[in-house]
């Protein structure tokens, strides 16, 4: 799909002569350049309107210079829009400002074309613009502004949308999707292809994605509901979570949380400050964070798992065995492994400052325990040994800290979780549809 974009030099020239305070979110109102009575600060205002005739299947195209755009569906063959002008009565020059906004729509053979500009030569103020525009429901959108939100419904084809501030805030997408913000928040529905999305500093809520999932903020939260094929999230300050993964995922944070519910795929996640919890992996994972715990509430896969500050609890899952090597190593924290009785593995186990700390072996739990080293100062302790006849390498290792072998309980760990797998099933619809939650929505 072809793209275009105001110049961002413009943009800001735009913004500085206009005097770029805000942008009038209201409904457009009937009628010519009228008063707004009885509010503190008096203004005046103009609509411009039109229509273009088209088909269905095509792409509205629109670019403003600035402007909050609201694009609606009707069962009609036609691209209709209403725009509105608002601007303070006492700025000196305030009917020649609403008269230099301009608005050109056109048709050709891709669909519409929609331009709004704005002329600077002469007077300086500022101007309130907001879009309605109607679209066939079987059409796609490419839409640029200068300065404001953008808001669609449901959107039955491919939609791109890019804004140099504001919010952007999407229906449910049939086809791929590409939001861009200079700094406001992104909210999508379900998406039926890829979706690309970034903001320089808002959070980004989406829904189930069936495509690829390419996500970046510069400090805010991500938080997707499930994603099909492969998932890169990356934000410099903000938590990831993110319910279902399939083919790969791929998040980083500078010192958030990451959740992962179900990762059907390989993962590899990766936190400077924060923890990292996964309810279920079953591919190869390689978990790490600089100073925080980790929780893996079912182990189905091979993984490696190292936290410089923090705990590790791993369940290992009750299948047959395990597919590969578990590496799990803490340089400041304990390490807490919880084994099913038949499960067929080999366990390399080391406390290196054993001195202080302790291994902690269940009694079901037939291993060799040994200790290396001077008897006082620096000995380390070990317990190594198959069970159930060996298996796959369980290799444990904890510097500051102490390692502890349990006996695991299955159905506790189903209890946990189905628990896990709910919190995370009831963030993502709060964060979704904020208005369908009871009482205040949580904090971003």
């Amino acid at each position: 799909m072809m793209t275009w974009k105001l110049g961002w030099r413009q943009v800001r020239r735009v913004a500085a002569s206009v005097g770029l305070a805000g942008l009038l979110l209201g409904l457009p109102s009937a009628g010519q350049q009228k008063a707004k009575e009885g509010n503190k600060t008096h203004r005046i205002s103009t609509q411009l309107d039109g229509e273009v005739s088209t088909h269905e299947g095509l792409r509205l195209k629109l670019g403003t210079d600035l402007g909050n755009v609201r694009i609606h569906v009707h069962d009609a063959e036609v691209v209709d829009y209403k725009v509105e002008l608002n601007t303070d009565s006492s700025e000196p020059h305030a009917q020649d400002l609403l008269k230099q906004f301009t608005v050109y729509a056109r048709g050709n053979g891709e669909g519409v074309v929609m331009k709004g500009s704005t002329s600077t030569q002469g007077s300086s103020g500022r101007l309130w613009v907001t879009f309605d525009v109607n679209i066939p429901r079987n059409y796609s959108v490419d839409i640029v502004t200068g300065g404001g939100s953008i808001e669609t419904d449901d959107i039955n084809g491919r939609a791109s949308l890019t804004t140099a501030g504001g919010n952007i805030t999407a229906g449910a997408i049939t086809g791929t999707a590409r939001f861009e913000t200079g700094g406001g928040h992104i909210r999508v529905k379900d998406v039926s292809g890829d979706l690309v999305a970034s903001t320089g500093g808002g959070h980004i809520s989406g829904g189930a994605i069936a495509g690829s999932a390419a996500l970046h903020t510069g400090g805010g939260h991500i938080r997707v509901t499930s994603v099909g094929g492969t998932a890169k999230f990356d934000t410099d300050g903000g938590n990831i979570s993110v319910e279902k993964a399939g083919t790969e995922l791929f998040a980083g944070t500078s010192g958030g949380q990451i959740d992962v519910g179900e990762a059907s795929g390989n993962v590899r996640a990766r936190t400077a400050g924060g923890g990292i919890r996964v309810v279920r992996v079953t591919g190869s994972t390689n978990l790490e964070t600089g100073a925080g715990s980790i929780y893996l509430t079912q182990v189905d896969g091979a993984v490696r798992a190292t936290t410089a500050a923090g705990q590790i609890t791993a369940w290992l899952g009750p299948e047959a065995k395990l597919p590969g090597t578990c590496d799990l190593q803490s340089s400041d924290g304990d390490i807490v492994v919880y084994i099913p009785r038949e499960l067929p593995v080999t366990i390399d186990a080391l406390v290196r400052l054993g001195d202080e700390h302790r291994l902690i072996v269940d009694p079901a739990f037939p291993l060799k325990v040994s200790y290396d080293g001077p008897a006082v100062g620096g000995r380390m302790i070990r317990a190594e040994g198959p069970l159930n006849g060996g298996g796959e390498v369980l290799k444990l290792r904890a510097v500051a800290g102490n390692i502890r072998l349990a006996l695991s309980d299955t159905a506790k760990q189903l209890e946990i979780y189905h628990e896990q797998m709910d919190e995370l099933q009831n963030q993502h619809k709060l964060h979704l549809h904020p208005d369908d939650a009871p009482g205040d929505a949580p904090e971003q």
